[in-house]
């Protein structure tokens, strides 16, 4: 055995890997970290399958859930409810309207701050949501102007026909102008 095979059973041979093992001293071992990170998302997946899975419920568990989704239903139908009252009985419609006219101003800020943290929650989802498209469409802009830049090119390169005048047979017949009682309308007319 030469020398060359004897320092390469020592750096690469033996059950040790010494050029792998100081490598790992400064990046880490890739495969290792999959399968830590592999472990790690099923415990994750089983610990949340544990929490979802169907179990039994308590009778108040079940009318909490119930009154949890009452209150956007019942605003929007609401609502629309209003629209059909003030038109089947206008009348007795302004009455509830009038009656509203007399709530306390300090009651409708109550009523807002309710309503805005009731679905605040929610507004902020979305306004994140909103947020994450933005940026995503705002990285799409130059490539988009890129894009536009080469249609353009190819537009102008592309040769042109002559249009000369429509046949007498195809020409369309004018549109009547008819006399306004608007004095503005006729004026632009006049002037056109």
């Amino acid at each position: 055995m030469g020398m060359i095979e004897k320092l390469l059973g020592l750096v690469f041979g033996g059950g040790r890997n010494i050029v792998a093992e100081t490598a790992e001293v400064f990046r880490v071992n890739a495969e290792a970290e999959a399968g830590r990170s592999a472990t790690l998302q099923g415990a994750a997946l089983k610990q949340f399958g544990a929490e979802f899975r169907l179990q039994e419920r308590s009778a108040f568990d079940r009318v909490m859930d119930a009154l949890n989704r009452i209150p956007r239903p019942a605003m929007a139908l609401g609502t629309l409810g209003l629209f059909v009252a003030a038109m089947v009985d206008p009348i007795w419609f302004a009455a509830r309207m009038a009656g509203i006219a007399l709530v306390p101003e300090p009651l409708w800020w109550l009523l807002a701050a309710i309503v805005s943290f009731y679905f605040g929650a929610r507004h902020q989802a979305k306004g994140q949501d909103f947020q994450r498209e933005i940026a995503a469409t705002m990285a799409a802009v130059p490539q988009v102007v890129s894009t536009v830049r080469e249609v353009e090119a190819l537009d102008a390169a592309a040769p042109r026909e002559e249009v000369g005048p429509a046949p007498a047979d195809r020409r369309p017949e004018p549109v009547p102008v008819v006399a306004s009682s608007n004095p503005a309308l006729q004026a632009w007319r006049d002037a056109g």
